[in-house]
Order: C-alpha cells, then sequence, then structure tokens
C-alpha cells in the first residue's frame, strides 16, 4: 500500500512554486507600476494566469504585496546577517554593512522598491508594518556589529543601539536624496557620508576605514561596491 504522502509533498511543492513565481511576478509589476497603482489584474497578466488563480493563493491583493515585500525584506536581511557573520575586523564589517546598505545606483531595484513602499506605508498598515520589521532587523544587527566592536576594543561607544538608530536614520535620508534627485550627491560622497557619520559614533577616524575615498568626488562616480 502506499500512504499517499509522496504525491501529497509533490503538490505541496507545487504550490510552494506557483506562490514564488505570483510574488517574484508582482515584484516586477509593482516596480514598474508602483505599488499604489498594481492591481491583482496586472500580476495576473504579468503570469498569464487567471484573477482566480491568484486568489487562491492569496485571499485579498494586500496579503499578495504583504508577503512580496516580506519575502523581498527576508532576503536582504539574511544577506545582511552573512555579511557580519565573515571574517574580518569590526571596522571592516561595519564597513561592509555600510556599503551594502547604500543602493548600487538610482536604478538599483532594491531601493526603488522600499522609497515606494514608505511612501504608501504612510496609510496602508500592511505595508508599514513590513517596513518597521525590517528597520528593526537592519538596527539589530547593525547594534551588534556596535557592541561587538566595542567588546575587542576597535571601537568606543556608551549606546551601540542609539547609534544604530541614528546611522539608520541619516542612510534613509541620504538614500531618499539620492535615489529622487541627481544634483550633487554621488555613491561615493554618499559612502564619504555614511563613514563619517559611523566613525563619529564609535570613536573612529575616518582613515581607519579600508580604501576610505578621497575628500573629493565627481558626479559620476557610481561605482559598485557591493
Amino acid at each position: 500500500m502506499h500512504s499517499g504522502g509522496g504525491a501529497r509533498s509533490s503538490r505541496a511543492d507545487q504550490a510552494d512554486q506557483r506562490r514564488a513565481e505570483l510574488l517574484e511576478a508582482a515584484r516586477r509589476v509593482v516596480l514598474e507600476r508602483g505599488l499604489a497603482s498594481t492591481r491583482v489584474a496586472d500580476i495576473a497578466k504579468a503570469t498569464n494566469v487567471s484573477g482566480g488563480l491568484i486568489h487562491y493563493h492569496f485571499a485579498t491583493k494586500d496579503e499578495l504585496i504583504t508577503e512580496m515585500l516580506r519575502s523581498t525584506s527576508d532576503s536582504e536581511v539574511q544577506r545582511l546577517k552573512e555579511i557580519v557573520a565573515g571574517p574580518g575586523t569590526a571596522v571592516q564589517l561595519l564597513d561592509r554593512v555600510l556599503r551594502f546598505y547604500i543602493p548600487a545606483s538610482r536604478s538599483d531595484q532594491s531601493w526603488i522598491l522600499w522609497v515606494d513602499a514608505w511612501a504608501v506605508g504612510v496609510r496602508e498598515e500592511h505595508v508599514r508594518a513590513i517596513l518597521l520589521e525590517l528597520e528593526g532587523s537592519w538596527i539589530e544587527i547593525l547594534s551588534q556589529v556596535i557592541s561587538d566592536g566595542v567588546a575587542s576594543g576597535e571601537f568606543s561607544c556608551d549606546d551601540p543601539l542609539g547609534s544604530a538608530e541614528r546611522i539608520d536614520g541619516m542612510l534613509d535620508g541620504l538614500v531618499v536624496r539620492y535615489t529622487l534627485h541627481t544634483g550633487n550627491m554621488s555613491r561615493s560622497r554618499m559612502l564619504h557620508h555614511a563613514r563619517v557619520a559611523a566613525a563619529r559614533e564609535v570613536g573612529l577616524d575616518l582613515s581607519d576605514f579600508p580604501d576610505a575615498p578621497a575628500e573629493s568626488f565627481h558626479e559620476d562616480e557610481d561605482e559598485t561596491l557591493r
């Protein structure tokens, strides 16, 4: 006799795969149309499936969008954890975290998504909740990096959590300015500002960071540092 467990497992795997495909499609459509303008019909069209099939896997559009944002957030937090778990001094790890956080370019898909989510999250609780989760994870990880640096004697900081919160807030402001405007904020200059702020928070000199950039910057300096 066969228990049928294999068949159930196969169906579950297929359902998980379909959900993952729909989440990726939702992400593509949101990046093209924006969170506020995306409809279930748009996602159905992008995946060549019926709206009914989407609602079979996700009861509402809000549930689909929430799961898409959470999946994206979880992926980014996991990558950040891998970075801080890697080898290196506390200064090197802090610098890698700063480099990972800031956009790779003005067309960085992840940051375009999050900037859009910030605007929608002002009024949409399900979006705001994901943003708060992501911010909380980022601050927690950065705070731990700073605490570990204090423990190893590389950093001097009486309030790692407070420092992490200030660095986070400063970086968010710089990222919005960099992403939305084409003024005098190059990626190199943004990294410089991030390093200056972090150095002041943990008792470092700017020169302590590896390969610290020069004091002058050019608008076309959008080198990939991730």
